[in-house]
């Protein structure tokens, strides 16, 4: 390679460096209002390439699994294998809307969301979660340190 080329190269890279590639997190996800539950791995679609992909391409979520679509008004299950629980948030974490079961070829929207969970079908009823209801993310621990029960335990 012709050195001048080269050293152009190097300043570029040094000048401009390439992004690094976002980590991936996973949160716990607590309904304040009811204290339970709702996801113990919710991954974060945060990027235009994660949010058109959503969870296609998967046939299923695990229990505690989910996607969280921020930001996001309406999302669609045209060719997805598995029906799904979807919960619609302002940007205080409150819940707009939910729908319980939305099965695959279906489209919903909330105007007033800011954000979606899609989660496991049946999670909403499991939580007895409502519209109103507020919400708080938080680092999820390790799936080996949490316990199955849905419910908090009560603070001492």
């Amino acid at each position: 390679m012709n050195p001048i080329h080269w050293i152009g190269k190097r300043l570029r890279d040094l000048l401009n460096p390439r992004p690094k590639p976002a980590l991936d997190t996973r949160l716990r996800v607590l309904n304040l209002t009811r204290n339970t539950v709702l996801a113990t791995r919710l991954e974060v679609a945060d990027s235009a390439p994660k949010r058109s992909k959503g969870l296609l391409g998967r046939t299923g979520l695990d229990a505690g699994g989910g996607l969280w679509i921020v930001p996001c008004e309406s999302v669609h299950t045209f060719g997805m294998q598995f029906p799904i629980d979807l919960v619609y948030l302002d940007r205080k974490l409150r819940i707009k809307k939910l729908r319980r079961a939305v099965g695959p070829w279906r489209i919903s929207a909330c105007l007033t969301a800011h954000s979606i969970l899609e989660l496991p079908a049946g999670t909403i009823v499991a939580t007895k979660t409502e519209k109103g209801d507020t919400l708080e993310f938080s680092p999820s621990l390790l799936v080996t340190d949490l316990p199955l029960d849905r419910s908090i335990p009560p603070k001492k």
